[in-house]
């Protein structure tokens, strides 16, 4: 079965910067699409950025600029890198591996930006 293990997240003043970072265990971690979604407190859950495993990258119009994600396929860790926070950043930040279809998630990790 499929380990996700995010970590990085934490409490951090507006315009602060913070990384996250999420292994993946059990799976051949190169050929799958990794991502990040993000779920605010009492919304849905979203998409924030994707990379496929051809280093293709996507992010949402709310992060970009801001938001770099990456991947270490040496390390089976993909990597979002969160510069210039805001508090509508805040969220539960979850790691997300996807192939054909499959989808596994990671447990979570707290973002809380301070205005």
């Amino acid at each position: 079965q499929v380990q996700l293990v995010e970590s990085g997240g934490g409490l951090v003043e507006s315009g602060g910067s913070l990384r996250l970072s999420c292994t993946a265990s059990r799976i051949t971690f190169s050929f799958y699409t990794m991502a990040w979604y993000r779920q605010p407190p009492g919304k849905q859950r979203k998409l924030v950025a994707q990379i496929t495993n051809g280093g293709n990258t996507n992010y949402a119009d709310s992060v970009k600029g801001r938001f770099t994600i990456s991947r270490d396929n040496v390390e089976n860790t993909v990597y979002l890198q969160m510069n210039s926070l805001q508090p509508e950043d805040t969220a539960v930040y979850y790691c997300n591996a996807d192939i054909s279809g499959y989808n596994a998630w990671g447990q979570g990790t707290q973002v809380t930006v301070s205005s």
